[in-house]
């Protein structure tokens, strides 16, 4: 093996690696800044020796044994240290057995909680989540999200000290608790999915090794919290999603939204998979209901009682799905469908209608709209935006005057689409999206507008 081969499989170790190793030597150091900058020496030592050894048989013990052994070395050294290696030591003595698989599995998910903690703003967690659980490097998180490396590098620096200083505790929170930092990782995860599947700035439309190293997270996360319906709901939204990515994307890098996509080219084994994560995530939503549920009517002695007392009325929102669950089953019905007039609108509106009553967002009004207008015509959707039109959250957001757009031009007023699609133009920071917009505000009133937005309503891909 050459030493170029041997830095590539180091780099694919690493990857693999780095999280689970960040993770174990946080549990035993209690310092995640401190564990990254072990586990960091641990990859240079493997850069300066198995060009000359070869990549040995378990190279993440090799890792996880050699930082081990840095970790003694800076106790022994620092006089702060020196105080807990009594209560430490058990735990890092290098003749010890390397950790169970299930200790190992304990301590990331202690990781992914740290990492998204609410103390940190949200940009700070997305960096330390792609750093120490996605194993990119500041250079890597700041190409993907167009910033300053500098940037990236004093959000993680800061993120680590606010960590220490505030101290908060390496562990997974408990009871109530729960939900709220939940939420806090699987927005992180989602943040990390769209900025790839829909950038936000530059030139490309699409930026893939974000959504994969976001469906990686999920699916570890998945595996980690296996009873959690929306950490499945969130997986399968993301399967479903990037199960289009080869067809999103025209020979020369143009968008090409969802109605207009070739089908043949969406990856089945990731619908299929998508599905199959949003099975078990309305199975344990159910399920969770249910048991709420039986214990409300055991508190009232009435069933009825009982239900009237758990959250949630009739249809989807009935069934206790959460936000991401109910994404999913939109994406789904999109799945599903082989050809574009086969989607069933209908439900897929419905299923707005109960994300809506879960969120209480305009963004989630904007997509309602877009299938109102599918569903029953665009008379209707453009009902709906116009109710929202004034929202402060939405002013700089392009993507409402691009719908306005879109409908207007269904219902035959082509100079007012042309100021709509021209205000979207101006508003987005992608080029691509940029293009697309204002080829549509050239088309208005020569016909081809009108049969693009009988195709394709923005704001649905």
């Amino acid at each position: 093996m050459t030493a170029t081969d041997t830095h590539r499989a180091i780099e694919a170790v690493w990857r693999i690696e780095a999280a689970r190793l960040i993770a174990g030597l946080a549990g035993l150091v209690r310092d995640v800044g401190l564990a990254e900058e072990l586990a960091q020496d641990a990859l240079v030592a493997a850069l300066e020796q198995w060009p000359e050894s070869g990549v040995p048989r378990n190279p993440g013990a090799w890792l996880m044994t050699v930082s081990k052994r840095r970790a003694i070395d800076l106790i022994r050294r620092n006089e702060r240290l020196q105080r807990n290696l009594v209560e430490l030591g058990h735990r890092l003595d290098l003749e010890e057995e390397l950790p169970e698989a299930d200790e190992i599995e304990d301590d990331l998910l202690r990781l992914v909680f740290t990492a998204c903690h609410p103390a940190l703003s949200v940009e700070a967690r997305v960096a330390m989540t792609l750093r120490v659980l996605g194993g990119l490097t500041t250079d890597e998180i700041a190409r993907a999200f167009l910033v300053p490396e500098p940037t990236v590098a004093q959000r993680i620096v800061r993120a680590k000290r606010t960590l220490a200083d505030k101290e908060i505790p390496f562990e997974v929170p408990q009871g109530a608790e729960l939900a709220g930092r939940l939420s806090s990782v699987l927005e992180v995860i989602y943040l990390i999915f769209n900025e790839g599947y829909s950038a936000t700035a530059g030139d490309d439309w699409m930026r893939p090794g974000l959504c994969a190293d976001a469906l990686r997270l999920g699916r570890v996360l998945a595996g980690l919290m296996p009873t959690e319906p929306e950490v499945h709901g969130l997986v399968a939204l993301m399967e479903i999603q990037a199960s289009r990515s080869a067809a999103r994307v025209g020979p020369s890098g143009e968008p090409i939204l969802l109605l207009e996509q070739n089908r043949a080219k969406w990856d089945r084994l990731l619908i299929n998979r998508g599905l199959a994560a949003l099975d078990r995530a309305e199975e344990l939503s159910k399920a969770a209901r249910a048991a709420a549920v039986e214990a409300a009517a055991r508190s009232d002695g009435d069933a009825e009682q009982g239900r009237a007392r758990v959250p949630g009325g009739v249809g989807e929102a009935g069934t206790g799905l959460g936000p991401y669950t109910l994404q999913a089953a939109i994406a789904a019905c999109h799945a599903r469908a082989t050809a574009p007039e086969e989607t069933d609108w209908m439900r897929i509106a419905s299923l707005y209608e109960s994300l809506a009553r879960l969120s209480r967002s305009p963004v989630v009004e904007l997509n309602r709209a877009v299938a109102l207008s599918m569903a029953y015509g665009p008379a209707v959707g453009l009902g709906l935006l116009d109710q929202i039109v004034d929202e402060p959250s939405l002013k700089d957001y392009h993507l409402l005057p691009s719908v306005r757009g879109d409908l207007l031009v269904k219902l035959g007023r082509t100079a007012e689409a042309r100021a709509e699609f021209e205000r979207a133009a101006g508003m987005t920071r992608n080029a691509r999206e940029r293009a697309l917009l204002e080829e549509r505000a050239a088309a208005c009133g020569t016909g081809a507008a009108e049969s693009a937005a009988k195709t394709s309503p923005a704001g649905i891909d």
